[in-house]
């Protein structure tokens, strides 16, 4: 069986590594920037010159692109090529109704589709650990799930396609809103006297300990938001999830706190650094030094 991998940004390209280090087939890969396909061509992946030709020599096609209209780009270019016995796993976050759109466009060739989205950051992508939301037929899940394993330890079916990315954008809804507490109250804490890690210890006493402040606490505290997952891709999914809530005509006074704090974040210049450096903009309304 071969595997082919189209998207090899800052996840994509640790993902696909994984793959071309457990795999036992071929790996074929395409970005348009050639410098990642090159880095993985060297690590042994076989360099393609376009998603077609990638689609055209692979039995599992898996994509991790940005955004829904470069997803609806790449399967409108590779319809011509599907069919049966093939089957596409499509990794990126994005609108849910554009990929039960994909999904009903792949399936008319004879060929499989999945919503698979990943959460977790850069490191989890580079251990191999990532969880996996997947949206799928059954046996199409049972069918890939092997391939996904090679980049995830907590993979879980959804169920129809669709839902793999409504799961994916809950989730990440919730991290921004935990994320603007922790925010808010390190920001309380130091304008009190209390420095970020003896705030992150104290919260680990108690029920407000959480996964996000464990990962970050070290790196709001040092100032260091270096990219792991970045402020930009954070503001997309929030953007889909106030999309999805106007459909399922549910108020969400949260997200709209937090989209309120990421638009700052991009107003500021801070959509290429890490999700974290929202922390910049709640310290600075609460004139923290």
């Amino acid at each position: 069986m071969n595997i082919g991998f189209i998207g090899l940004g800052i996840m994509g390209e640790s993902m696909c590594e994984n793959i071309i280090k457990k795999h036992d087939g071929k790996v074929f890969v395409y970005d348009f920037i050639e410098s990642q396909v090159k880095k993985l061509s060297d690590l042994g992946a076989v360099a393609c010159k376009s998603s077609k030709e990638v689609a055209e020599k692979a039995d599992i096609i898996i994509s991790m692109v940005p955004k829904s209209e470069h997803s609806k780009s790449l399967y409108t270019e590779v319809l011509p090529v599907l069919k049966e016995g093939k089957t596409c796993i499509d990794m990126s976050t994005i609108d849910p109704s554009v990929s039960v759109e994909i999904a009903k466009m792949v399936r008319e060739t004879g060929a499989e589709f999945a919503d698979a989205p990943v959460v977790k950051s850069k490191p989890a992508a580079v251990s191999g650990t990532l969880g996996i939301y997947v949206g799928s037929h059954e046996e199409t899940f049972h069918k890939i799930r092997p391939i996904l394993a090679y980049m995830g330890s907590n993979i879980i079916r959804m169920g129809e396609n669709g839902k793999g990315l409504i799961m994916k954008i809950c989730h990440n809804t919730l991290v921004a809103e935990i994320q603007n507490g922790v925010n808010e109250t390190i920001a309380l804490a130091m304008k009190n006297g209390i420095a970020v890690e003896t705030y992150a210890e104290a919260i680990s006493y108690g029920g407000g300990q959480n996964f996000y402040l464990d990962g970050k606490a070290k790196a709001i505290a040092e100032g260091n938001y270096t990219t792991a997952f970045s402020v930009e891709n954070m503001a997309k999914d929030l953007g889909i999830c106030q999309v999805l809530a106007e459909e399922s005509e549910l108020s969400m006074p949260g997200l709209h706190v937090s989209r309120a704090v990421y638009e700052n974040a991009l107003e500021s210049g801070y959509g290429k650094e890490d999700f974290s450096a929202t922390y910049k903009v709640v310290a600075k309304d609460l004139e923290v030094v």
